[in-house]
């Protein structure tokens, strides 16, 4: 089964909502789509958890106007790697981009 781009991002998007440190993901499905290719780009290249973990920071420091302490981003960036981790493994193997 070769998983199509839309369906990675998808995947990601729903980990992104579980997370939901702004709490609008009820209401909002696509609040976090605007770190899905951030993220994706990241991943792809290799990078590792602590860079997600800063980029994630960063994010709701420089986009969402929050203070990332108390928001579990070393956890969220330690989903999001072990998620790719089964999910690249699969997109690389297919050639999808």
């Amino acid at each position: 089964m070769r998983p199509r781009n839309s369906s990675v991002e998808n995947s990601l998007r729903h980990l992104l909502n579980e997370w939901d440190p702004i709490g609008v993901a009820d209401d909002v499905q696509d609040e976090y789509d605007c770190m899905l290719a951030p993220l994706l780009q990241r991943l792809r290249a290799g990078v590792d958890r602590t860079e997600i973990g800063e980029f994630l920071r960063h994010e709701l420091t420089d986009h969402f106007g929050l203070d990332p302490l108390g928001q579990g981003t070393e956890a969220m960036a330690a989903r999001v790697t072990a998620w790719w981790t089964l999910v690249g493994r699969a997109v690389s193997s297919t050639g999808s981009p």
